[in-house]
């Protein structure tokens, strides 16, 4: 698609994280926003009534038939993101698809067999905080190699999710439709993050449990995994939304010229064998910090990242910018996430093919 040209999006499922592709793409110049789709039809008009947005449908085929429709975002429950991707794809729609792309590994593979096919359209999968500065940074470090030889990288995730949280959608915490509980919905950020930061994991041995959500959803709201990165690294996954902590995801590095911890983003504690090193470290996450202290007035909504990523995507089919989640990337992450549940389900160590 030519540089310039105005791109034309249709949403499919208007929930929760709707909204925030909305506002992400009204900020796009050349963007518009033209069919939301969504099973509840109230949900669809109600979003576009809102924001003036002309057609609404109720079935997402509609919307993919449409001509005027460019480009999709899918924010619709796990269980279905597969086969509406794969869909998009086939009706010649760029694609991106919020987490998890997919609540099997069956429909992951299916997806990326879709993609496979039309290399000639973008289809990426959300994860937003590949974008964020201070993440952006600690990858750098990794990349310098300021740790010296990896030894460590563990990850845990404080979440809290209610029982009312749950109730508030009959997808939520089923094993048909969300694919899981935690892992799959929230801890797959950090999930995802950890594995980016490192380079990628190469197998899990899990456990999981429900341990404060009985009665009220199926699948778990606890969970730990025991990981082997491909860079010869050991560590540990683990996270709950049990936590009366809202929300405190926490990455530690540890290396035999140092480690590291960044919690929620920003450097929690640095200790280097080099410490002039160390120093011009913390004075770049003191930078890091001070300007998104400038820019956090002009983050209206959920999720800081999504502008940049949804800007990405656009620039992708512009032709513009190379894209930085391409949905090759994106498995990873779900992967990771189901190897944990195939591990304690099996009892045996799985290994991420993704």
């Amino acid at each position: 698609m030519s540089a310039g040209k105005q791109i034309r999006v249709g949403i499919i499922g208007c929930g929760v994280i709707a909204p925030c592709h909305i506002g992400s793409y009204l900020k796009l110049p050349g963007v518009k926003v033209v069919h939301l789709c969504d099973k509840v039809i109230s949900k669809a008009e109600k979003l576009a009534a809102e924001h003036g947005i002309e057609k609404v449908s109720q079935d997402y085929r509609k919307l993919l038939a449409d001509p005027e429709v460019d480009a999709v975002s899918v924010c619709t429950d796990h269980a279905s993101h597969s086969q509406i991707a794969i869909d998009a794809l086939e009706a010649g729609k760029h694609v991106i698809c919020e987490k998890s792309l997919a609540s099997s590994k069956e429909k992951l593979d299916a997806m990326l067999a879709a993609a496979r096919r039309h290399p000639e359209l973008v289809f990426s999968g959300v994860f937003q905080h590949r974008f964020d500065a201070g993440y952006n940074y600690v990858r750098s470090i990794v990349s310098d190699g300021v740790f010296g030889r990896m030894l460590t990288a563990n990850l845990n995730v404080l979440c809290l999710r209610t029982n009312e949280y749950y109730n508030a959608d009959a997808w939520r915490g089923t094993w048909a439709e969300e694919g899981g509980a935690l892992l799959i919905n929230q801890a797959i950020h950090f999930i995802d993050m950890i594995a980016w930061l490192v380079g990628g994991v190469e197998s899990v041995s899990a456990c999981y449990a429900n341990l404060n959500h009985q009665g009220v959803i199926e699948c778990e709201d606890t969970a730990a995994a025991a990981v082997v990165y491909r860079n010869g690294a050991l560590g540990t996954i683990s996270a709950t939304s049990a936590s009366p902590i809202t929300w405190e995801p926490t990455i530690s590095f540890n290396g035999t010229a140092g480690s590291m911890d960044i919690r929620n983003g920003e450097l929690l504690r640095i200790d280097l064998k080099d410490k002039d090193l160390e120093e011009k470290i913390r004075s770049g996450f003191r930078n890091i910090k001070e300007e998104g202290e400038l820019l956090i007035k002009s983050k209206d909504y959920y999720g800081s990242g999504h502008p940049q990523q949804l800007n990405n995507f656009i620039q992708a089919i512009r032709g513009e910018a190379s894209l930085k989640v391409p949905v090759e990337s994106a498995a990873h992450a779900p992967d990771i996430v189901l190897s944990i549940y195939e591990s304690f389900n099996t009892g045996k160590r799985v290994r991420i093919t993704h």
